[in-house]
């Protein structure tokens, strides 16, 4: 399955009607559309490494042919799902794009908010969801410099480095055609480990983001 279809399996649940696009759904998003009777929505700040070089085609609408592994943090700023709220939920997807998925739920959150995201994560995160064949609370570590970013569970660990642009600058890349990448600045993985009963990999130098998903339903 190539990563696009993959993708747009987990923005499925985010249309305002069945027939909405991902680009039609972008641009609604961004003409102000109606809010009202919304049964979700959130803002959640996203890291990603990935096997795919720099910089991986996938998140430009032209998705690889070749395997694609990867760890993505989802840190939700705001949001709220049928009024309960989201801030503060955070966890790590490990995947084989289109294959699998391992979910790693950071054991730092309250019991509220477990029950809050076993609500949302089939809606939301449905693609990912659907294929997962693991889900456990794990101690997560995340730290994060100006330069640099990692994370880590007892399977995944990453670490990456901000790629620099012009003068040392960050790359930043608007208008890619997704709503999970907004923002998005381009970073290099130094490492990125997994370690479980479905994989094993290890990678260095491929591609490495963060970008901010504004999404809702």
């Amino acid at each position: 399955m190539k990563r696009r279809m993959f993708t747009k399996g987990l923005l499925s649940a985010m249309a305002a009607a069945p027939a909405l696009s991902i680009s039609q759904f972008a641009s609604a998003q961004a003409a102000g559309a109606s809010t009202q009777g919304q049964r979700w929505s959130l803002v959640a700040d996203l890291a990603e490494c990935c096997s795919c070089e720099i910089p991986c085609p996938c998140n430009f609408g032209r998705p690889t042919e070749l395997r694609c592994d990867g760890n993505r943090l989802i840190r939700i700023r705001e949001g709220q799902f049928e009024g309960a709220d989201l801030a503060g939920i955070t966890f790590l997807v490990t995947f084989l794009m289109g294959q699998w998925t391992r979910i790693h739920i950071d054991d730092s959150m309250t019991p509220a908010q477990l029950e809050t995201l076993d609500k949302l994560l089939p809606v939301a995160f449905a693609g990912f969801d659907r294929v997962a064949r693991n889900k456990a609370r794990v101690p997560m570590t995340i730290t994060q410099t100006e330069t640099t970013l990692s994370y880590s569970v007892p399977e995944s660990k990453v670490e990456m480095k901000l790629l620099p642009g012009i003068g040392g600058e960050p790359i930043v890349i608007n208008g890619l055609p997704n709503p999970n990448y907004y923002e998005y600045v381009q970073y290099e993985s130094v490492v990125h480990t997994h370690e479980s009963t479905d994989a094993n990999w290890s990678y260095s130098g491929t591609n490495g983001f963060t970008s901010v998903m504004r999404v809702s339903g």
